[in-house]
């Protein structure tokens, strides 16, 4: 939970597991994210890097992203529930608590509480990351009791419209017509309205996307972080597809998230004049350090 714990002393090193000392060496505890961002996968440690979940799995993908853009992962615990998302989320170099079907905003709320609490001068990022049935079907009090007290973390959604993680029954979050093997003639009601009930709930800031530009999505989960920290209760609608119960081609999954860009996912954002101050002074503050560094490296090489 901070940079001082997880560095290992030097004398050590060598008697430590070789996946521990890269990821301290070479991953991105302490660094910007020019150094070890999304712009850059593949280049660093990263915080996960193998995952059980299914070949062409773009719920995998985004939960690599999410990651690859934590502003300080060496700060951040993540809170989840059953589904397909944890098997990827519960291996990554981040704390992870596993609670019982749905309850992850009821715990995110009380761990932020408590970290405010004990480090009062320290900030401590708690995000939940969890699927539409989790978020809104089972979890669904629980998520809106969070937002109305105006709990401040970030909830992110990972709507793969089905519940993947036991068989492909329908959810929620199932588009209206899908024909799956708990609703064989078609679901017969649409979505529920994630993005309105946040809004209507009290979170300052939410976004519905379909995650296929790498740099707009990675600014979409830091600006959710931010303004989290400050503001109030922040959440990301993300389209996440089952392209194992929706039988999508995996050499189609991308097609299939850019398709939904002009469909049930077409991009929204919203934010509260609060939310807007925070992102406006922290984007410029970011702004100004990178062109600051970029001055210096010009100068040590001139």
């Amino acid at each position: 939970m901070s940079l001082k714990y997880i560095t290992p002393a030097e004398r050590f090193k060598k008697y430590l597991p070789k996946d521990y000392v890269e990821l301290v060496d070479y991953g991105p505890f302490g660094k910007t994210q020019e150094e070890a961002g999304p712009g850059n996968m593949g280049q660093f440690k990263e915080l996960v890097e193998e995952h059980p979940m299914c070949s062409g799995c773009w719920m995998a993908y985004y939960i690599r992203l999410i990651f690859a853009s934590l502003p300080n992962p060496e700060d951040t615990v993540t809170l989840g529930t059953a589904g397909c998302g944890r098997l990827a989320i519960s291996q990554a170099a981040v704390p992870f608590i596993y609670g019982n079907y749905g309850d992850q905003n009821a715990m995110a709320s009380g761990l932020t509480r408590a970290f405010r609490l004990r480090f009062p001068d320290k900030t401590k990022d708690v995000i939940t990351i969890a699927g539409d049935g989790g978020t809104m079907d089972i979890g669904f009090s629980m998520t809106m009791h969070s937002w109305i007290r105006g709990e401040k973390f970030t909830t992110i959604m990972l709507d793969n419209e089905v519940y993947g993680n036991t068989g492909g029954q329908s959810s929620g979050m199932s588009p209206q017509g899908a024909i799956l093997k708990m609703a064989p003639k078609g679901k017969d009601f649409g979505k529920m309205p994630a993005t309105e009930l946040a809004r209507a709930a009290g979170c300052v800031y939410t976004v519905r996307m379909s995650p296929t530009n790498i740099k707009k999505a990675a600014k979409i989960i830091r600006r959710a972080i931010f303004v989290a920290r400050e503001v109030g209760p922040t959440f990301i609608h993300a389209y996440t597809s089952c392209n194992i119960e929706y039988s999508i081609p995996t050499h189609e999954v991308f097609a299939d998230a850019k398709a939904q860009e002009k469909d049930r996912f077409t991009f929204e954002e919203y934010m509260t004049d609060e939310a807007k101050e925070v992102i406006e002074r922290v984007e410029a503050e970011e702004k100004a350090a990178r062109m600051a560094r970029k001055a210096q490296k010009t100068e040590a090489v001139n």
